[in-house]
């Protein structure tokens, strides 16, 4: 099944919101925070707690980091341009948040470098990271930015620490001189070029938000679901800068914490991608033990089963009958040979109609038997019950062509009122299906019941003597 159809079926998951619908509840949720604040009394708009602010800062930096190297490996898998300016943004943002955390550390008054460089760092992070959400899912064409992806970051760090220092006289302080000891800042206290790098972050978040939230409708992409409301949350802590700057390094606004919040929904999305990955590893290694199986059996099983037929066949003149039942059951079992062969080939996530199509056109070709195909390709099944109906349905060919001598098979999968439906129509024999007790029917009549109980579904069998056979099933 592709991504595409993949992410559809996990965002129209009962009881599941989807990623525009977290992202929009997140950001409903900063806004009322932030009109509490900015309606409330004024002893709410801060906390003086400079512990609180270097562990809020800390897991910010430690946050970041941990979804950086996790995107890191992405981009070494994925090669994208999206993992890679992201990775960047991020590396950024944390650079930004360690430099914030060893400021308070230094429990001194905070100079140009400690006012002017995390801003700056800010500002070009969140422009990264709303690139990302903005380019296409393209390749980066060229090997070497897998290993030097972060020198560009290093670069930026590096040229903006030298330039604020080469211009630590002519820089001012951040906060108002004049504002009075105790007073928290307004709006105004803060220096302009501040508050730009605040509006500048606050509209890239906006922008990654919403750009991010489209993506993840489109993509089953456990990370991509949780950048969204991330970002939303990211914007309006921005906000919260522009209306309360916080430049007092020892007090804890409204801003820190919806950042804080931003980064918490960075933590889930950032285990949300560990789950993932170690369920996609898990998958890799069944797929390939698969395979190696069906690489056993074909160069084993099938070249034995295969001999066997062959050197039977030199005693057709002595025993006739008994032959000819020894090669009707070598036939049987080089038959589910191949198909077994043929399952364990190939990808697990193959939607019903393709893999339907497949198995049923090679058992009525092996017989001669004319194929009708009707097979409806919206139908969604998990992987037990794929298997299940395609072994219903080629049990039911199977028996069509070769007890009822069929020469004709329909085969329909599609929806009605009550749900899935598969039926395999042949145009054999037939046989009276009253007669046919529990007793007395074979053992694939009784397996293609218990498939379809397991599914849960139901199993109806038509037939009459000389109208054929009809194998319905419905889930």
């Amino acid at each position: 099944m592709s991504d595409l159809t993949a992410g559809h079926r996990a965002a129209d998951r009962p009881g599941r919101l989807g990623p525009a619908a977290v992202t929009v509840l997140v950001a409903a949720v900063g806004v009322i925070g932030t009109a509490i604040v900015l309606v409330g009394p004024d002893p709410i708009l801060g906390y003086q707690s400079p512990a609180w602010h270097l562990l809020l800062e800390t897991v910010n930096a430690c946050v970041a980091l941990l979804l950086a190297y996790l995107v890191y490996g992405r981009f070494r898998r994925s090669k994208h341009w999206q993992d890679l300016l992201l990775l960047q943004g991020l590396v950024l943002l944390a650079t930004a948040n360690v430099l914030l955390a060893r400021s308070l550390v230094a429990a001194t008054d905070p100079g140009v470098l400690d006012l002017w460089l995390p801003p700056a760092l800010r500002v070009v992070g969140t422009l990264l990271i709303g690139a990302a959400a903005l380019v296409p899912r393209r390749i980066v064409r060229r090997p070497g930015w897998q290993r030097w992806g972060l020198v560009p970051v290093a670069a930026v760090v590096a040229l903006l620490a030298v330039v604020f220092h080469l211009l630590r006289d002519n820089l001012p302080l951040a906060a108002d001189p004049d504002l009075p000891d105790g007073a928290l800042p307004s709006a105004t206290a803060g220096h302009p070029a501040l508050l730009v790098a605040q509006l500048a972050t606050m509209s890239c978040f906006a922008v990654a938000a919403v750009a991010f939230a489209l993506q993840a409708r489109k993509q089953d992409d456990a990370l991509l679901r949780w950048l969204g409301p991330a970002c939303a949350l990211g914007a309006l802590a921005r906000l919260n800068y522009l209306l309360f700057p916080s430049d007092e390094a020892d007090w804890l606004y409204s801003g820190d914490i919806l950042r804080t919040g931003c980064y918490l929904l960075l933590l889930v999305g950032a285990a949300r991608e560990i789950s993932r990955y170690w369920q996609s590893q898990a998958q890799v290694a069944v797929a390939e033990d698969r395979r190696r199986l069906a690489r056993e059996m074909h160069d084993g099983v099938l070249q034995e089963l295969g001999y066997i037929r062959a050197e039977v066949r030199e005693f057709a003149t002595t025993d006739a009958p008994r032959v000819d039942k020894i090669l009707a059951a070598s036939d049987r079992a080089l038959d589910e040979a191949r198909q077994l062969v043929d399952t364990l080939g190939r990808p697990g996530d193959e939607p019903l109609g393709l893999v339907l199509h497949r198995a049923v056109e090679q058992a009525a070709e092996r017989y001669g038997a004319s194929l009708e195909l009707d097979l409806d390709d919206s139908v969604a099944v998990d992987r037990d019950q794929r298997h299940a109906l395609v072994r219903i349905a080629r049990e039911a060919v199977l028996n069509g062509v070769r007890h009822g001598h069929a020469d004709r098979i329909t085969v329909r999968l599609g929806r009605d009122q009550l749900g899935s439906v598969l039926t395999v129509h042949d145009n054999g024999a037939g046989f009276d299906p009253v007669l046919r007790t529990q007793r007395q029917a074979g053992f694939g009549l009784i397996s293609m019941r218990e498939r379809a109980e397991t599914l849960p579904g139901t199993l109806e069998l038509t037939s009459a003597p000389g109208e054929g056979t009809t194998v319905t099933v419905r889930w």
